[in-house]
């Protein structure tokens, strides 16, 4: 009897927990037959399917300079747990998915080790730290790129152990309901104007950016008076968040009053149903684009993070769907230009009925580059070939 392929996947974030457990369900199907026994740092996706959590993903989930090294002792701890069980249960591959800060480290010292190293959903390198190219040439046996640029890009920079598999993403975001379906489940009026507020999906994401976005649709709902205002979130925890935002706008002495409805778990529905949307920063950008709707991506962080940071980054565009566009389609507003004025200004713009047609436009050109579904089986193939199986 053939001894089972023993498979290490390491995710640390909420889409790459998704992606993950996706390439999990691909890796079965692609190997059926075969007994594989998966294990790592585990989100609830991947322990869903069936991965055991060396490490719950959950605790690594923090953004931030600041945050992170409060919470070192956490990530250093998590570190030596893989660490020790690559040593004792010696995976045939380690698979480790986006999380550059953690994974990149563990990459090194899994490949000292003897452990073939895949990297799946490949680090933003061309956005910045770029110094880190030594790391994937050194210490990465095949890249697994979704973006359609990056094998070039990689290419150029002397690194040809990529494969592009298209982004798992594509023809995968997309609507359950229609737009009469979700206005009817909510109360919502499908004949008005519908903007969809995505504050992101953490803490210190929530806290800062969602007050200036509710504050933003106070004006819009000024000057547009017929405007409707959701805010979807992902989880139960993040729109009982959202809600108390709410709440304490609502209650605050500036005379501000919002009404927005918070959902969860219906994001795409929402998107689908909307005229336009204010996006923070990040995959919700891509999906967005992908679903169509006109959007304007907003990000804002602690001063000091954004002062550290931003001399890092070396793109043009913050957002993923510019980034895939090559131009900007949606307009973007980071830190000190992200303001109540300025977003209302742009959602308003947005709204015009011309304007918005053009957007949907290229936001569909654009999302033609990610390919057409398949990503995940792609990249099992390609993992699978590398173990010879």
């Amino acid at each position: 009897m053939k001894p089972p392929l023993k498979i290490m996947i390491v995710a640390g974030e909420a889409s790459g927990d998704l992606h993950a457990a996706k390439l999990v369900k691909a890796l079965r199907e692609e190997a059926a037959g075969t007994e594989i026994e998966f294990f790592g740092c585990a989100g609830p996706r991947l322990r869903e399917a069936g991965v055991e959590p060396i490490v719950q993903a959950d605790d690594l989930a923090i953004v931030g300079l600041l945050e992170i090294g409060r919470a070192l002792p956490i990530f250093i701890k998590a570190f030596g747990r893989l660490k020790r069980v690559d040593r004792e249960r010696r995976p045939d591959v380690a698979i480790l998915v986006d999380f550059p800060d953690f994974n990149l480290k563990l990459a090194r010292s899994l490949k000292r080790s003897g452990t073939r190293v895949v990297y799946y959903i490949s680090p933003q390198l061309w956005a910045w730290r770029k110094y880190r190219l030594r790391t994937i040439r050194k210490y990465v046996d095949l890249l697994i790129a979704i973006l359609p640029f990056e094998k070039d890009w990689y290419a150029a920079n002397g690194i040809e152990h990529v494969h592009f598999v298209g982004s798992p993403l594509a023809m995968e975001v997309h609507s359950e309901v229609g737009k009469e379906e979700f206005c009817e489940k909510h109360e919502l009026d499908a004949n008005r104007p519908i903007i969809s507020l995505l504050p992101g999906s953490r803490h210190k994401e929530i806290s800062r950016i969602l007050p200036v976005m509710l504050e933003s649709a106070a004006r819009i709902a000024k000057a547009q008076p017929d405007t409707q205002f959701v805010v979807p979130m992902g989880t139960v925890r993040a729109a009982n968040e959202a809600r108390s935002i709410l709440s304490g706008v609502n209650g605050s002495k500036t005379g501000v009053t919002v009404n927005a409805i918070v959902i969860e778990n219906e994001t795409y529905d929402a998107l689908n149903a909307s005229d336009a949307a204010a996006v923070t920063s990040g995959t919700a950008t891509l999906e967005t684009g992908i679903i169509g709707t006109p959007l304007a991506i907003v990000y804002k962080t602690s001063p000091i993070n954004y002062k550290l940071l931003r001399p890092l980054i070396s793109v043009e565009h913050f957002g993923l769907i510019n980034l895939i566009a090559g131009r900007r389609v949606a307009n973007e507003l980071i830190q000190d230009e992200f303001t109540p004025e300025t977003l209302a200004a742009e959602m308003l713009r947005i709204l015009s009925s011309e304007t918005n047609a053009n957007i949907r436009s290229e936001l569909r050109t654009a999302a033609e580059k990610l390919g057409h579904g398949g990503a995940s089986i792609r990249a099992a193939r390609a993992v699978l070939d590398l173990l010879g199986h």
